[in-house]
């Protein structure tokens, strides 16, 4: 069971677009030292949407031989049901610990098709399977306790930011699989998660994944403890200072979600490159805004200290 801060990492790049193995190592293993719950892999910030299965490969190996079994690594898999099952194997070849299954690609779905394509991608591999609730993925009460049934899906991540129809699928599959004992988990999934994480603690959804974890682990941990101990001055100076100005960053370019990340880890002294295609790098008038908001988390941080 996965448990504190889930870090997904970035795919470092050479400015030749090909993936810089060592600086990845070195990203993951700062990341990793400062203490997560968890690595996951090639995802959305990792940039899932643009590796081949080769690329998965080398991210997935690189991660699994630099965390060395501190925590879980986790790997994307999705797309096409193609797709979706030859990243899921090239994940358990690689080393993996689990897979979070991303939406497949384009298509509209009816609900058993979902389950469906679950079910098959789940099929190929032992790995423990997180289904991802988002765009066209979207889970209901009923299709969403099918999937946790599958016997290797152990938990339910969403990116919708419905929180009537997620709280309503928490009590159904907690319900569902109380009288098997199977444990499973439930994830906060939405870009900047920590912005609304109160939200979702309040219907039992208690893990998250931090993007800022991937450049600002300090800020995301002093977030997490907060969160955990109640403390409420904390969470509303950095999210006013800090998070809350990042994300409307964010929401200026499409994929800032991913770049701006990226030349947070490059500010931080691990040299991220560039993004690929559909997506663009940050400009660097927005850059300097980020490092602005990074500063300005960290003092807050500096005066919850003093006092």
């Amino acid at each position: 069971m996965l448990d504190g801060v889930l870090f997904f990492p970035v795919t470092p790049l050479t400015t030749a677009g090909d993936i810089d193995v060592d600086l990845l190592a070195q990203h993951i293993s700062k990341g990793v030292d400062a203490g997560p719950g968890g690595v996951f892999i090639g995802c959305g910030t990792g940039e899932f949407h643009a590796l081949d299965p080769e690329e998965m490969r080398t991210v997935v190996r690189t991660a699994v031989e630099t965390v060395g079994g501190r925590v879980p690594v986790y790997a994307g898999a999705g797309g096409s049901i193609a797709s979706a099952k030859a990243f899921a194997r090239v994940a358990a070849d690689a080393g993996a610990d689990g897979l979070l299954l991303l939406p497949p690609y384009l298509v509209e779905m009816p609900q058993a098709g979902l389950v469906e394509y679950t079910r098959e991608v789940s099929a190929v591999t032992d790995l423990p399977v997180v289904v991802y609730n988002r765009n066209n993925a979207r889970y209901t009460e009923e299709s969403a306790v099918e999937a946790a049934l599958i016997p290797n899906v152990v938990g339910f991540k969403d990116g919708t930011g419905d929180l009537d129809r997620v709280s309503r699928i928490v009590r159904a599959v907690t319900d569902a699989l109380e009288p098997l004992g199977k444990p499973f988990q439930f994830f906060n999934g939405l870009p900047t998660a920590e912005v609304s994480q109160q939200a979702y603690r309040a219907i039992g959804v208690t893990l998250y994944s931090s993007a800022t974890f991937a450049f600002a682990p300090d800020v995301a941990l002093a977030f997490y403890q907060a969160l955990e101990t109640g403390n409420e001055p904390l969470i509303a100076a950095l999210t006013r200072e800090f998070y809350h100005p990042l994300v409307r960053l964010r929401d200026t370019v499409p994929g800032y979600a991913v770049s701006l990340i990226k030349a947070g880890v490059t500010l931080e002294g691990i040299p991220a490159g560039p993004v690929r295609p559909p997506l663009i790098d940050a400009r660097p008038d927005d850059v300097a805004e980020l490092q602005r908001i990074l500063a300005a988390g960290r003092a807050v941080l500096d005066n919850a200290l003093v006092h």
